[in-house]
């Protein structure tokens, strides 16, 4: 393997629902879900009905046809982020991909080459190819490879902010409703909604990266519901198909004339093999509404984490399964660590917060013994 990663924390070999054996046999409770991922946990029946039928009828056929299963996905996505009849829907095979595909969408909007400038964030993560590195506002991560695609600018995630950076000369304004990378930061009040006002006003767009919090994580199909706004694009990933790589972007209203024969494409996207999966996923998730229960779990998983009464936690951040606990001290790493000794998989997303997020199908037997593990994780990182 490239010397890129880290190395491997341990070797799994099977997992089933919520939980995973590495190879030795030792079994853990998976809290991360392959980093909000596999909604459905490991081997659902849905996922390995739907792959096992395609991969015995058509995987691959390239983007010069169409087939049934992207068709009724692409017709699905529409459906569920609201983009209805108007919206668009390019597919792709990883977040960063569909974070590219942003990318291009926001230099399309440049009104006569009048907007030439795109609003990011800081502390924020898009992906770590060239183009999502360069929206990404990670110092640390973008050094080595600079100079960046130009024309992009990192502002603080606050409305002043944001009122002094936008005007007629922005092509996009592009965010996470939650900081995922940054250790499931949530936004200030108010940004969001004052965002898609300004946009608008300015003739900017308004992208949002769903990639982590979208697919039902946070309790609705996507983060932007609960703000009662509707951006002009929003890219997915990570849970739409429970682990086969597969993303979109999907573009509402006037966005969705900007892309022009020609302008983006890819080989893999859109295969009817991952887009077999992505239904069963998207369909799993409605008829056992699992919405409601990330919402729910979400709220019983912080209540967990607050009564073990902890001096390690300083406060408990995000929306449904998607989960960021700020520690009082940089022992991220530590506490992590001490999780999956004890047969707990967490994560820490930076070294003062550990990041939660479970399979959407999280229940009562599996909570209990989160408490339990989590309880021995922080008494042994003290």
């Amino acid at each position: 393997m490239m010397g890129s990663y880290a190395p491997p924390l341990t070797m799994l070999e099977r997992g089933e629902g919520c939980y995973v054996w590495d190879v030795d046999g030792k079994r853990y409770l998976d809290f991360l879900a392959g980093i909000a991922v596999n909604s459905l946990g490991h081997g659902h029946p849905a996922i390995v009905a739907a792959v096992t039928k395609q991969v015995s009828t058509l995987v691959h056929v390239s983007n010069y046809f169409a087939t049934p299963p992207q068709l009724e996905l692409a017709e699905r996505l529409k459906r569920i982020t609201g983009a209805g009849d108007a919206g668009r829907v390019y597919f792709g095979n990883s977040g960063a991909e569909a974070m590219e595909a942003a990318f291009k969408l926001a230099r399309l909007n440049n009104d006569g080459g009048r907007r030439t400038r795109i609003i990011a964030l800081t502390n924020a993560f898009h992906g770590r190819t060239m183009g999502a590195l360069s929206l990404t506002g990670k110092a640390a991560i973008r050094a080595p490879f600079e100079p960046l695609l130009a024309g992009v600018e990192h502002i603080e995630a606050t409305v002043e902010a944001l009122e002094k950076a936008i005007d007629d000369t922005v092509a996009a304004v592009v965010f996470e409703p939650i900081k995922g990378e940054a250790g499931v930061v949530d936004l200030p009040e108010g940004f969001i909604t004052r965002a898609r006002e300004l946009t608008s006003e300015h003739g900017a767009l308004l992208i949002l990266d769903e990639i982590q919090t979208g697919v039902g994580r946070t309790g609705t199909w996507f983060a932007f519901e609960q703000f009662g706004i509707q951006p002009d694009a929003v890219a997915i990933a990570k849970g739409i198909a429970g682990g086969l790589p597969i993303s979109a972007l999907v573009t509402f209203g006037e966005a969705s004339k900007l892309f022009q024969r020609g302008h983006h494409g890819s080989t893999f996207a859109g295969n009817p093999l991952a887009t077999a999966a992505a239904n069963a996923v998207l369909s799993e998730i409605e008829s056992a509404s699992l919405l409601d229960n990330a919402k729910a779990r979400g709220e019983q998983i912080r209540d967990i984490v607050r009564s073990l009464n902890s001096p390690l936690v300083a406060e408990v951040r995000g929306r449904g399964l998607l989960i960021g606990i700020g520690l009082t001290s940089p022992i991220a790493a530590k506490v992590s660590a001490a999780a999956l000794e004890a047969g707990l998989i967490i994560n820490a997303a930076n070294e003062n917060s550990i990041r939660i997020a479970p399979p959407l199908v999280v229940g009562d037997d599996e909570l209990a013994e989160f408490a339990r593990l989590f309880a021995i994780a922080l008494e042994a990182a003290q």
